[in-house]
């Protein structure tokens, strides 16, 4: 399953094509459902040629779909079916799923929406569970969760929709106790500070502010994908990823060797642009740190990884500072698996390429129960 509803539509559909291509034919007959951004299901092409960049244009499923098309999953836990219905003709089942794959980022998708449904369809799916994909998009409770664990997290500020937009007429321009309680929280953190959708990813909506005068500017872009606002303080140093899955046979997790992030074009941090679009952002694999650092980074993304109960796989993000201090970021539950991202990268690094990842994480997901986890 990929696209959906969320700003992350085309990322998905671009993981989407990479995966379609490495996934092992003659293991798995696999079957494209496409999530448009109004939300219907379609059955898409077995094309990846469809999910990749094409004239600069990023891919959709709004592209892809056609009349006759359209999907129903059945709510049927003894049958665990899709449907295909076209109007004027009699629904057509495509026989009973052993597992999805939902490659799906962001909202509706990746924050244990998805997951509930298909819990209730009884069917076994990839990834993590419903809690875990909900604390996991929820950057305010995933951080939560980390720091009641021990672990390092930075430091930030909430802002909550009923302390930045009051009710009432003049709540465009009011500076109520509650907005200017917020704004004070935020000048503590320091200059600059980095403004996200508290339920985002991929960077979109998330916006670097080195002074006060751009803050309230960035705080309504971020509303525009999600009324729940992080503003985080920056971390000086660079950026260091790691992959994560979820341990064989009920072993412990697993981590990939990790990656740095090399920011390219002219973007100012690691920026929706810089992830997808320029061409000479890169990963040093393994990151130029030392080796017991690289070590600790393994080790705080299965601890992050088991804070939330995360099953099936994961990407856990950090800070490593000039005086050699390792700060946890988030974790990324569905993470990309674009040609460019550091998942798949980090992974076959580590002697894992794509075809034998899908695997082991069909295979893992097969080994579920159905339904309620």
């Amino acid at each position: 399953m990929f696209g959906g509803r969320s700003s992350e539509h085309a990322v998905s559909c671009l993981g989407a094509g990479n995966v379609l291509a490495a996934l092992d034919r003659d293991r798995y007959e696999v079957v494209p459902v496409g999530i448009a951004r109004d939300g219907r299901w379609i059955l898409a092409p077995d094309d990846p040629g469809q999910l990749a960049i094409a004239g600069g244009e990023l891919p959709s499923v709004e592209a892809m779909s056609a009349p006759g098309t359209e999907i129903a999953a059945r709510l049927d836990p003894a049958t665990r079916g899709l449907v295909v219905t076209a109007p004027g003709d009699p629904p057509r089942s495509l026989g009973e799923v052993d597992v999805v794959l939902p490659l799906l980022h962001g909202a509706y998708g990746e924050d244990g929406t998805l997951q509930g449904l298909l819990e209730m369809a009884g069917a076994r799916y990839a990834g993590a569970g419903v809690f875990a994909s909900a604390a996991g998009m929820d950057k305010e409770y995933m951080k939560l969760l980390f720091a009641a664990r021990g672990l390092p997290v930075g430091r930030y500020v909430v802002v909550r929709d009923r302390d930045w937009r009051p009710p009432g007429p003049d709540s465009a321009t009011a500076v109520t106790p509650e907005r200017k309680r917020v704004l004070d929280d935020i000048a503590e953190l320091g200059w600059p500070v980095f403004v996200k959708p508290a339920r985002g990813g991929s960077s979109i909506g998330t916006t670097r502010v080195p002074d006060p005068a751009g803050l309230e500017e960035a705080i309504e872009v971020a509303r525009e994908h999600d009324p729940k606002v992080l503003v985080e303080a920056a971390v000086p140093g660079i950026e260091i990823e790691c992959a994560v899955l979820e341990g064989m046979a009920g072993g412990p997790p697993e981590a990939s060797v990790p990656a740095q992030v090399l920011v390219g074009g002219d973007s100012e941090f690691y920026d929706f642009q810089a992830k997808y679009l320029e061409a000479d952002t890169a990963m040093a694999i393994p990151p130029p740190i030392p080796a017991d650092a690289i070590a600790e980074v393994r080790r705080l993304a299965c601890a992050a990884f088991d804070a939330l109960s995360c099953e099936g796989l994961a990407r856990v993000d950090f800070f490593y500072t000039p005086d050699g201090k390792i700060v946890l970021n988030e974790i990324n539950t569905m993470p990309g698996m674009t040609s460019a991202s550091a998942f798949p990268m980090m992974w076959e690094a580590t002697g894992l390429p794509l075809p034998e990842l899908m695997d082991r994480i069909i295979q893992t997901a097969l080994g579920k129960r159905p339904g309620l986890r």
